[in-house]
């Protein structure tokens, strides 16, 4: 039987962070960076559990993103994994629906980058089509690699106005900015 929880960063058992850990490894062929998994601590972690087994995992932490110079505070999701011996039975997604009842609740702007966007379109996940940049400081640096790998997830009204075609942009940080 398939449990779901949600647990803070700082409330994950040392033993089951490392199981996550190992999970991002399997489910991504390799070893899954450290600058890549600290960006997935400081959160909220949603796993899903067969018994203690770890069997999939995505994180939601917060970031600020501005779209055509608005502040928006979002929850971006990062390690989204599953194990490759699960995968395809609708685990990962089930996992996915917490996250977005989670931002959902908190009202706030979803957000991630991915190289396979249909998974996350079919739960709501929009393509965000507007071209990327990073903020340094008061700069901004284009990232046109990252044009085709962003998408958002919009709840509430206020959202539901966001152009998709702005410009939208992160702050920059260690490792893979988006």
């Amino acid at each position: 039987m398939t449990q779901i929880r949600v647990i803070e960063s700082a409330d994950v058992a040392p033993d089951v962070l490392e199981s996550l850990r190992d999970l991002c490894d399997e489910a991504f062929g390799e070893r899954f960076g450290e600058e890549d998994w600290q960006h997935a601590l400081g959160g909220r972690h949603v796993i899903a559990f067969a018994g203690r087994e770890v069997m999939a995992h995505a994180a939601v932490v917060p970031r600020e993103l501005w779209v055509d110079g608005a502040l928006h505070q979002a929850l971006y999701v990062e390690a989204v994994a599953t194990d490759p011996s699960l995968q395809g039975q609708g685990i990962g997604t089930l996992v996915m629906q917490e996250i977005g009842a989670l931002i959902e609740a908190d009202g706030v702007l979803g957000a991630l980058s991915t190289g396979s966007p249909e998974f996350y379109q079919r739960l709501g996940w929009e393509h965000w089509q507007g071209p990327t940049y990073v903020r340094r400081g008061e700069d901004l640096m284009r990232t046109p690699d990252e044009d085709d790998t962003v998408l958002v997830l919009r709840r509430g009204a206020n959202l539901q106005r966001l152009d998709l075609t702005a410009d939208i942009a992160c702050r920059d940080r260690s490792g893979d900015a988006w």
